[in-house]
């Protein structure tokens, strides 16, 4: 048994969404988690509670919630039907907005922890050494936060080929479009269709321990470096 010609569409699909989403994410979650490294604001728990809110929150529950706001009656489906987008319910585009929005935390957390490691010292010494703020961002605080960045850019990319519910709520069941291969498994399993459910739950039981395995052998290498 191997992988159908739908097994593949899935995995492809699977694999650009979740390269789609971890780079929207790492783009959008650096500042934010600056910000909440950084901020002395009160405003800062509430903030944090918002980006942790996937952590508890079902995924059908959110989903069903995007579907309701981007749909054609709501705030989000009028705004992009206004700007020429559409609507977004059902499409690879409301995938990856539903994607970005699951998997933040996974992304912002361990930007915000690493930020919060590098201290207030290295800024200090770079601004008496007048640099400026983007040359301080670009020339001291990525390089000190590449492990954060490594750690955010694995957890985002790997949570996102596992979701299952908001995927499932905001693209349906389309094939190559929005089946991934979480839906996909839920598919052969409702036709009974155990032997090729077992080998895409295989490959992703093997996916997620060599993402793991990579992640902790990391840190331990830094761990025995540092």
């Amino acid at each position: 048994m191997t992988f159908s010609p739908d097994d593949w569409a899935a995995i492809r699909l699977t694999l650009e969404l979740a390269a789609t989403t971890t780079a929207v994410l790492l783009l959008l979650g650096t500042p934010v988690a600056w910000w909440l490294a950084r901020t002395p604001s009160r405003l800062k728990a509430v903030v944090g509670a918002v980006v942790s809110l996937p952590l508890v929150l079902p995924p059908t529950v959110l989903g069903f919630y995007l579907l309701v706001l981007l749909g054609p009656n709501g705030v989000g489906g009028q705004l992009t039907q206004a700007l020429g987008l559409g609507l977004l319910p059902f499409s690879f585009p409301g995938l990856v907005v539903a994607s970005v929005l699951y998997s933040t935390p996974f992304v912002v957390q361990p930007l915000q922890q690493a930020f919060e490691a590098i201290g207030t010292r290295p800024l200090e010494v770079a601004a008496t050494l007048r640099a400026g703020p983007w040359d301080t961002f670009f020339a001291v605080v990525l390089p000190l936060a590449r492990p954060g960045f490594v750690t955010a850019t694995i957890l985002g990319f790997a949570h996102t080929v596992g979701e299952f519910g908001v995927v499932l709520m905001i693209g349906g069941n389309i094939p190559e479009k929005t089946r991934v291969v979480s839906v996909q498994i839920y598919d052969h399993v409702e036709a009974l269709e155990y032997a090729q459910a077992h080998w895409l739950a295989g490959g992703m039981v093997v996916f997620s321990f060599l993402v793991l395995l990579a992640l902790y052998a990391s840190k331990a290498r830094r761990s025995y470096v540092g």
